[in-house]
């Protein structure tokens, strides 16, 4: 499916929010995400890398879990800083996570395209 304008702007809170936290010396902050959910409201989130790390899509889906959030539209992960983000598809791990969380939701694979994560993951892990 094609980029909505909101996916585009959803897109631009991931690449701000790793941009103020992207972390270059010890790489702990290298993953910045956007979830949205269906009544529009965004959460954010930053990968917490150590000995056991998180991704950002955990992160991101906790923090929207957290303020009541259970119905979810799209969601998005991006590497990089500044200007030079680039978007991650999500790990097997995070796959999975979506897909018990956020059955229906979409994720943004590329700048050009979003995808249903039972798309993404077609033999999940149940």
């Amino acid at each position: 499916m094609a980029l909505t304008k909101s996916d585009i702007e959803l897109f631009d809170k991931a690449k701000a929010v790793i941009k103020r936290n992207f972390d270059d010396k010890m790489w702990n902050h290298t993953i910045g995400a956007a979830v949205r959910c269906k009544n529009g409201k965004v959460y954010l989130g930053v990968n917490c890398d150590g000995v056991h790390g998180s991704c950002a899509e955990y992160i991101a889906i906790g923090a929207a879990i957290t303020a009541g959030e259970r119905e979810f539209d799209s969601i998005v992960a991006v590497y990089g800083k500044g200007t030079d983000c680039q978007i991650a598809p999500p790990c097997g791990n995070c796959r999975q996570m979506l897909l018990e969380y956020a059955p229906d939701i979409r994720v943004i694979v590329t700048e050009e395209k979003s995808i249903g994560i039972k798309e993404l993951l077609p033999y999940p892990y149940l």
